[in-house]
């Protein structure tokens, strides 16, 4: 007696066979992309740490790019030029913290580079530091700002010559974190109170060296930022 052969499943059976098998396969899968997910997701213990207390923020409205002779004004200047918009490292005075002791503030004069090539504007800012031990307020508003370019003996820009409506922006800086202005354009211009409403005229250029200086709140920079116009 011969044994029959065994019966052949349809093709409709092995197509369902290997739909379960690639679904089993898909489940795998999305699982363990979750479980990686979970595990390297930010914030969950692997991040770097900040390096020192340097903060970008801009307690001052030294941001107005108009490259003219007239100062950064913080009313067209937007959020970044005002502290309590920023919220870093410079706020209302409203606390009541002592008035910032001269001695105990450093402001740094900046430019974005140290040579710059002919039609290329350098952009200036500056970074103010609390070196003392407890917050104190600066009044770092546009009214006690004064930038000034010079060479040699010569004064060529003074960005209060045609300052429109200056404002005071009172700041409280804390001990050691650095806050850093937002720069602006110096189209490379004399500046003038004599002139504010014509054209102003060029500076020398062709290799000539120039240095800026910055004074907050009657407070200025020990070192000058030197720079060259080609």
């Amino acid at each position: 007696m011969t044994t029959p052969p065994p019966r052949r499943h349809s093709p409709k059976v092995y197509r369902r066979r290997r739909a379960v098998l690639l679904l089993g396969i898909l489940v795998v899968v999305v699982v363990v992309v979750v479980v990686l997910l979970v595990i390297l997701k930010p914030g969950s213990g692997g991040g770097t740490t900040p390096v020192g207390n340097q903060q970008s923020a801009v307690p001052n409205g030294a941001a107005a790019a108009t490259g003219t002779a007239g100062a950064p004004d913080v009313a067209s200047t937007g959020s970044p030029a005002d502290p309590s918009s920023t919220g870093a490292a410079a706020g209302a005075a409203a606390d009541g913290s002592a008035a910032c002791a001269a001695g105990n503030i450093t402001v740094t004069a900046i430019t974005d580079a140290s040579n710059y090539a002919a039609g290329s504007g350098p952009q200036l800012s500056f970074s103010i530091v609390n070196t003392g031990s407890t917050a104190c307020t600066i009044n770092a508003g546009t009214s006690k700002q004064v930038y000034t370019i010079t060479s040699g003996t010569e004064t060529y820009w003074v960005s209060t010559d045609c300052q429109s409506a200056p404002s005071d922006t009172p700041a409280m800086l804390e001990p050691g974190v650095v806050v850093t202005s937002t720069p602006f354009a110096w189209n490379r211009v004399r500046s003038s109170p004599s002139t504010c409403a014509g054209t102003q005229a060029a500076v020398p250029a062709g290799g000539a060296s120039y240095h800026l200086t910055v004074s907050v709140d009657g407070i200025a920079s020990a070192a000058t930022a030197q720079f060259i116009l080609y």
